[in-house]
């Protein structure tokens, strides 16, 4: 199968006993040896990645001249593919996608590593609902080559970042532009801006794309910060741009893949039983200090003029996040 400017076959590990995906370089690549150093270096820089929303890369090399990439095989489907299939998505459903992506994405600006080419064909959803990101190491070598020489370019110009499209120099605020492109498109059911050269891409991204109709006003600001033309304006992280999704920050740095639809337990289940098991925390460890002190009995307190009361939202989400606070405040 051709992908982009290169191909993917299906193989098997007869060592390990799974199946595996090559991607192999297209031949109009491979022409320059500094190029092919270069893919095979951030091949490997990738493969020292490892996380669940990231396609794991196994091994790299070159066979007959062509670089090679060995990865893991995704049983599903692309971003890209599902919207054809199903059109926008509802808010809830973008967000669980979208926190996904950036979970991945933050791990790997952890490790200074820079994706430079999110966009719904690099995002695979498996069938179980878990979200990958692909081609990490691949993106940032083909910056520069023939690929926008030929001006194949145009093909993802809708998710690049301002200063990408540009040509200057991208932090990982060009991956949380790329990303909010992707996150409007998931919900709009159309890209951010309509044009017909990176010129006119360059201007449009200066004034704000069209409202979203029907997306909740607090998910559309944080997808059209994500858009903002300055590098500066928009999130400062994958992690903060979860948190403006609706997630909590400390949260999306570790939520990596929603449990299995064959289980049937719900987000709000899961959440509800978390707030449980923090009270229950709390209370024990409320009764282990008190027994600790036995030897050394000290005169009750005065009764305060008002108890503590653990504080409770209208749901479970919102009761866990609350905890969370009443905790924090404390503990300072």
């Amino acid at each position: 199968m051709t992908v982009g400017m290169a191909t993917v076959e299906l193989a098997r590990d007869t060592q390990l006993g799974r199946r595996v995906a090559i991607k192999r370089l297209s031949s109009s690549l491979v022409d320059d040896e500094t190029f092919q150093a270069r893919f095979l270096r951030e091949a490997r820089g990738a493969a020292g990645l490892s996380h669940p929303n990231l396609v794991a890369v196994y091994d790299a090399g070159e066979e007959a001249g062509v670089p090679y990439i060995v990865m893991e095989y995704v049983e599903g489907e692309t971003l890209a593919q599902l919207m054809r299939r199903t059109g926008p998505l509802p808010p809830d459903r973008a967000v669980e996608i979208l926190l996904q992506v950036c979970a991945g994405l933050g791990h790997a600006h952890a490790a200074g590593l820079i994706h430079r080419d999110i966009k719904p064909q690099n995002l695979l959803v498996r069938h179980d609902g878990v979200v990958k990101i692909a081609d990490f190491g691949i993106a940032r070598t083909l910056q520069g080559t023939q690929l926008t020489q030929a001006g194949t370019v145009l093909g993802t110009a809708a998710y690049l970042a301002p200063e990408q499209a540009a040509g200057q120099p991208v932090t990982a605020a060009a991956d949380i532009y790329s990303l909010g492109a992707v996150s409007y498109e998931l919900l709009a059911g159309r890209t951010p801006y309509e044009f017909d050269s990176l010129a006119a891409l360059t201007i449009a991204q200066r004034q704000p794309p069209r409202s979203i109709d029907g997306a909740p006003p607090e998910l559309e600001r944080a997808v059209l910060r994500a858009l903002m033309f300055r590098p500066e304006d928009r999130p400062k992280s994958a992690a903060a741009f979860a948190r403006e999704l609706g997630q909590d920050e400390s949260t999306a740095a570790t939520e990596v893949m929603p449990r299995p639809r064959a289980t049937h337990v719900s987000r709000r289940a899961l959440l509800a039983g978390a707030a449980g098991l923090a009270t229950s925390l709390i209370a024990v460890g409320l009764g282990y200090a008190y027994l600790a002190d036995d030897d050394n009995p000290r005169p009750p307190a005065s009764p305060p003029e008002r108890a503590d009361v653990l504080p409770r939202g209208d749901t479970p989400a919102e009761s866990a996040r609350l905890l969370a606070e009443w905790l924090r405040e404390r503990a300072g």
